[in-house]
């Protein structure tokens, strides 16, 4: 289906970037094309959830002084910054010159680099290089509370953790705004719905729902709140349109740029897969920060983690479109490397416990098929 006129509809935004005819002020829309033969990839990741929230205690394994930094649940990226400056304090109470890091995903890539700015000689053992790791696989969204734990599970003192972890990535992400290629970048999100917030039917609960933890009122100071729309404000075709802003990782790009900052400050890599503790405690370096992600569970025989799949669909990148949605219980995100389609279908328990990493290509096509009735319903 043609979209292209969609920019031309009355009381629309104009194309340019200027304010829309309605006098509002709106920021120009450009459409997805939501077209099935756009969708170059799909991809699955198991998010690694620990009901207590995330491992950052530190044991002695041989003569190894073994800092952890896993179990974020889907918020690896957002909190990475300020997990991994914990990892980092702890190791460097040791003094050591040479830190090892198990793990090239985002904890990975963030505790080498917060060890080598501490004064450490760090080395990276892992099996894949970032792009090819879980973390590459994730959405890309500032999402510090996702998954992040069990309110009934974690420690009564766990929430201002979480804050100081939350409050130290914010304040580290800033430094990767406006960089060339857009690392991380701010973009507006859109809800829209034919229903008043809280008023849409809502499936029954599950008789095997848990109560995810909920801390994202604890940073309300730090990103703006969703707000209702003017009625035609924008080019969505729904009565209930609200709009906030956030921030996205271009992982691709924001990748990149942590593996080329690690290298470039003399960090190295060495490809290594290890099947035991045992393993761990033979490398040279004495002071290991483990950031195995999901591989904890098999790594460390760690049973309290626990898999969420999550899985996406890649259309190919729009750079006109820079904005998010969610409509119908589904996601889309512009990112500068694709178009990440995502359902959202059954909430936080969708993908529980399933390990399952093959891909599900009618659920992508399902979701995409949701945005596509989005933007033909915007035409009509």
């Amino acid at each position: 289906m043609a979209l292209g006129g969609l920019l031309g509809l009355g009381g629309c935004a104009t194309a340019g970037g200027g304010a829309s005819q309605t006098g509002f002020g709106a920021p120009s829309l450009f459409p997805v094309r939501a077209d099935p033969d756009r969708m170059f990839d799909i991809t699955v990741c198991l998010r690694p959830f620990r009901a207590a929230g995330p491992r950052l205690d530190a044991e002695t394994v041989g003569d190894a002084f073994v800092v952890h930094n896993y179990g974020h649940g889907g918020s690896g990226w957002s909190l990475s910054w300020g997990s991994s400056a914990i990892a980092v304090r702890k190791a460097m109470s040791k003094s050591p010159r040479a830190v090892a890091v198990i793990g090239g995903g985002a904890l990975g890539m963030t505790s080498a680099i917060l060890a080598q700015r501490a004064g450490a000689d760090v080395t990276i053992y892992a099996r894949e290089f970032l792009p090819q790791t879980r973390s590459a696989r994730a959405t890309g969204s500032w999402t510090p509370d996702s998954r992040i734990a069990l309110s009934d599970v974690a420690a009564p003192s766990f929430g201002d953790l979480w804050e100081e972890m939350a409050r130290t990535s914010f304040k580290m992400y800033r430094n990767y705004l406006g960089l060339p290629g857009r690392p991380v970048e701010w973009t507006d999100r859109y809800r829209v719905s034919d229903y008043a917030p809280g008023q849409a039917p809502q499936a029954p609960p599950r008789s095997d729902a848990l109560n995810f933890a909920e801390y994202a009122d604890r940073i309300n100071d730090l990103t703006p709140a969703f707000h209702m729309t003017p009625g035609g404000s924008t080019p969505f075709r729904a009565p209930y349109v609200r709009r906030s802003s956030s921030m996205t990782f271009n992982i691709a790009d924001y990748g990149h740029t942590l593996m080329a900052d690690f290298m470039l400050a003399g960090g190295k890599f060495k490809h290594m897969e290890f099947h035991s503790p045992a393993d761990i405690a033979a490398l040279p370096e004495k002071v290991v920060i483990n950031c195995p992600g999901y591989g904890a569970r098999a790594l460390w025989k760690d049973e309290t983690v626990v898999p969420v799949r999550g899985q996406i669909g890649w259309l190919i990148p729009q750079p006109e479109v820079n904005y998010g949605v969610v409509y119908k219980n589904v996601s889309m995100l512009s990112r500068r490397d694709g178009i990440v389609i995502q359902s959202l279908e059954g909430g936080d328990m969708t993908g529980y416990k399933d390990e399952n990493e093959t891909p599900d290509r009618s659920e992508s096509q399902k979701a995409l098929a949701t945005i596509a009735e989005l933007y033909s319903r915007m035409a009509a």
